[in-house]
């Protein structure tokens, strides 16, 4: 039975969306493309007709996961124009995110993968990075243009690296520790003096 084009766009969206959550969750390599038709409660059969390679849907599915993350970013900063840093920062070292790697930042739940794919899921991360790192360094409060991109990376790594140390380990108040010094800290280094 033929697919209509308008059913096919869907069933390709569901694939990659069911991708983005299971690879954010169990990593690239801890889930296959069985597990994610059948997340998307669609055959195994169809998929070689959707994408090139599992590599292909990987890097699809970090392309979705990051515009999305890209437009809450955006969002977050416009919705607090007075202190948008804070606000960002606050978002990201949230609980929340924390506990539910699988609905977060792929960098964080898989930057360490990325850097063993190929050169089209390492291309979508490094242009998603560098979307995020934009919209970090425009919330800057103070600098130059190139002071603020080289805080924003500055930032951006402590904000990845935090999450990932803090899903990490074992003990729970370390954890949540982990995300509050992070915290103070990039907004400590990124926050001018008050006169």
């Amino acid at each position: 039975m033929r697919v209509s084009r308008e059913k096919a766009a869907e069933n390709r969206a569901r694939v990659i969306a069911a991708a983005s959550r299971l690879f954010r969750e169990k990593g690239f390599n801890g889930v296959g493309v069985a597990d994610i038709m059948q997340a998307a409660d669609l055959t195994h059969g169809g998929f070689y007709g959707q994408f090139d390679s599992k590599e292909d849907l990987a890097a699809q599915a970090c392309q979705a996961a990051n515009a999305t993350s890209a437009k809450v970013w955006q969002g977050i900063a416009e919705h607090a124009p007075d202190k948008p840093l804070q606000a960002l920062v606050d978002h990201y070292l949230a609980r929340k995110h924390r506990d539910k790697p699988a609905t977060g930042c792929a960098f964080a739940a898989l930057a360490i993968d990325a850097a063993r794919q190929g050169e089209n899921v390492r291309q979508v991360f490094t242009e998603g990075l560098m979307s995020l790192v934009d919209i970090l360094a425009a919330a800057m409060p103070d600098g130059s243009k190139p002071q603020r991109r080289r805080q924003a990376l500055a930032a951006m790594s402590e904000l990845i690296g935090a999450v990932i140390l803090a899903r990490a380990v074992h003990d729970p108040v370390l954890s949540d520790d982990i995300l509050s010094a992070a915290r103070k800290d990039i907004l400590a280094t990124n926050t001018p003096p008050s006169d």
